[in-house]
């Protein structure tokens, strides 16, 4: 079948799994198809970037182990893992420093298999589903497309078919404050058609408890035109919605994958 709309998933900070997008990709097309749309008509690609950091930060806490009495240790495993990806991800003037690059290419690679591979090199709307620092990582890959710093070769692979963006426990806040005017990327892209403008949107998810998930608008005039809502929820499970461990808890959650669900299902005809 014709693949008529591609989603874009992409994790955020600490560590992943290769299939870490699998169980919210599984509900989300149960639950479209549950509105009356064929989730057959979805092209999802995950884009999976921990590998590149995960290697230094388990050398490092392993050599940190051996040679110092540290208490806590599962927990500052957690914060090499989370605020180690949050602090090499810088774009800096540096040859020694790659990882921006090497995980935008990363990120070029699975667009561009979604483009070939997926859609047959046909032009579709499509949406990114981006998770705690990835919602950064591909507001700074959207960003440099948008300023030209690109040789994608077509509109799809350059984000001009970006048509919706849901980012959940983001933190874009984090990495703004060294900036007096805060700009947003270019949302609807102005190449847009009309028709997908008229669907397009940029929705928020954050969980109250998440201490790494944060309103947008708040940010700037420009970022509270552009992010559509800001949308409170209460995500995990008993042990963990009422605190911090909510950041890992948006994927499955009925709070979350009901109205993603609702907004995927606004780009497929009914069957």
């Amino acid at each position: 079948m014709a693949k008529e709309l591609a989603i874009l998933v992409i994790h955020g900070m600490g560590s992943q799994d290769d299939d870490y997008a699998e169980p919210m990709i599984d509900e989300l097309n149960q639950r479209v198809d549950d509105l009356g749309r064929d989730s057959n008509e979805i092209a999802w690609r995950s884009i999976y970037w921990a590998d590149i950091l995960d290697p230094r930060q388990r050398k490092y806490f392993k050599n940190a182990k051996n040679s110092a009495d540290l208490d806590y240790t599962g927990l500052r495993k957690f914060m090499i893992t989370a605020f180690g990806d949050a602090s090499a991800y810088q774009k800096v003037d540096s040859s020694h420093n790659s990882t921006y690059a090497q995980i935008h290419q990363r990120v070029t690679q699975e667009i561009d298999q979604l483009y070939i591979t997926d859609l047959n090199s046909r032009p579709k709307p499509m949406l990114v589903l981006a998770h705690s620092l990835g919602g950064h990582i591909i507001s700074n890959y959207t960003w440099d497309m948008q300023k030209g710093h690109s040789t994608a070769p077509s509109p799809f692979q350059r984000m001009q078919k970006l048509s919706g963006i849901i980012t959940f426990g983001c933190n874009i806040p984090f990495f703004t404050f060294a900036y007096e005017d805060v700009k947003p990327i270019k949302f609807p892209p102005s190449q847009l058609p009309p028709n997908l403008k008229s669907k397009a949107r940029w929705y928020n998810f954050y969980d109250p408890d998440d201490v790494l998930g944060y309103p947008l608008k708040p940010l700037s005039p420009d970022y509270r035109k552009t992010v559509t809502r800001d949308i409170p929820i209460n995500v995990g499970s008993f042990l963990s919605s009422w605190n911090p461990a909510s950041h890992s808890g948006y994927w499955t959650d009925n709070d979350f994958t009901r109205p993603v669900a609702k907004f995927i299902a606004t780009f497929l005809q009914q069957v």
